[in-house]
């Protein structure tokens, strides 16, 4: 089969809806895993915030720029446990900051470092946010957001480790969480389980502390020893990719169109001390890693090899297939150099049509015995 040719059996289809599992505790333990099929972050938020005047003027005041909270003004009003947690997530003493009213103590009693925040307003979400230290303190609210004559108070604070600008209309957002088209997000949500997953994998959001928890990056209050020989590699490069994105806009959409023709299989992400992974499927056609790139120039067809072959060598068991997936058919010279790695190449067809360019069986039987390598000691 040709790279442009689509048969039936490479049009996949719709995934179950997925379900809500309800919430978890307060700063529950996480466990250490090396590898894991794990949510990228326990909760998602989803947080009205350019709606109405009030709210665009407190976006302006302390989301468009930092906040620099080791300032008289402002760590005058926080405790030395707020300062210190502040100081440790943030060494340079700036920071984004959010947060809620006193009406909201009951859902963010439950939201913790790493969960994901998505700020809503005018029909789209217009940024991604990942939640850093979070306390109650109304004192310092108030310096950062003055109420009006009559207003309220914020209660809750919290900062944002990560925040980028997105443009992602409503109903690309619903399709993910299940619900209505028309659904407006007129009130502050905490979701978790199942629903914030299919949030945050499905917008591809790869947040700082999920990176930490799987070994890739080292958390900032923490010292870790490499290896001369690794100090300048993969770490390094996680470290930068960490600091740069939090979400990919535009290989997210070509995820979310491509998981949203899968049939039989779910799609999650699989988390490991080189990264976390685009689309990680285990289904009846086995198991199988995707890395999605948003063009197909020969440097981002290198990358994806790169990562693959490195995601590949943490997944517990066999792996059935490695796949790179592009919005567009990549040059014959490319596709072949993901085919002698035993790589499939995937590219978006038509909309909600992908062909498969499946490398030769006897590359990827030759490649496997590497793929299937035990997990590094470190």
């Amino acid at each position: 089969m040709g790279i442009g040719d689509v048969t039936r059996d490479d049009v996949l289809r719709t995934p179950a809806a997925y379900d809500d599992l309800g919430g978890e505790s307060f700063e529950g333990s996480r466990a250490e895993m090396p590898v894991a099929e794990m949510p990228v972050a326990r909760r998602l938020l989803v947080s009205p915030a350019f709606g109405s005047a009030e709210s665009r003027r407190h976006w302006r005041d302390t989301l468009d720029q930092l906040v620099p909270f080791t300032g008289y003004e402002y760590a005058a009003k926080l405790t030395g446990d707020q300062l210190d947690r502040l100081t440790e997530l943030h060494p340079d003493g700036q920071a984004r900051f959010w947060g809620a009213t006193s009406a909201h103590d009951g859902k963010m009693a439950v939201v913790s470092t790493g969960d994901v925040v998505l700020f809503t307003g005018r029909n789209h979400v217009r940024a991604i946010g990942e939640v850093g230290a979070i306390f109650r303190n109304s004192s310092f609210a108030d310096v950062m957001w003055p109420p009006g004559q009559g207003g309220e108070s914020w209660h809750t604070v919290y900062s944002l480790r990560e925040f980028v600008t997105t443009e992602i209309p409503y109903t690309t957002l619903s399709a993910l969480l299940g619900y209505q088209p028309n659904f407006q997000y007129p009130g502050q949500l905490v979701l978790s389980g199942d629903r914030a997953r299919a949030g945050i994998d499905g917008l591809l959001i790869t947040t700082r502390t999920a990176l930490e928890e799987a070994g890739a990056v080292t958390p900032p209050h923490r010292a870790r020893e490499l290896p001369v020989e690794r100090q300048h590699t993969r770490s390094t490069t996680v470290e930068r990719a960490a600091q740069r994105l939090l979400h990919n806009r535009d290989e997210s959409a070509l995820v979310i169109e491509f998981c949203a023709t899968l049939t039989d299989t779910k799609s999650t992400r699989l988390s490991s001390p080189a990264g976390i992974c685009d689309i990680f499927l285990n289904g009846p056609e086995g198991r199988e890693l995707i890395e999605a790139k948003s063009r197909v120039e020969r440097g981002h067809v290198r990358e994806a090899l790169a990562q693959l072959l490195d995601y590949a060598r943490y997944v517990p068991g066999r792996v059935d297939r490695l796949s790179a997936l592009f919005p567009h058919p990549v040059q014959p010279k490319e596709r072949d150099l993901l085919h002698h790695y035993g790589i499939d190449v995937i590219h978006r067809a038509a909309p909600d049509i992908f062909a498969r360019s499946p490398a030769p069986d006897d590359a990827r039987e030759r490649m496997r015995p590497l793929w299937e390598r035990r997990r590094p000691s470190h």
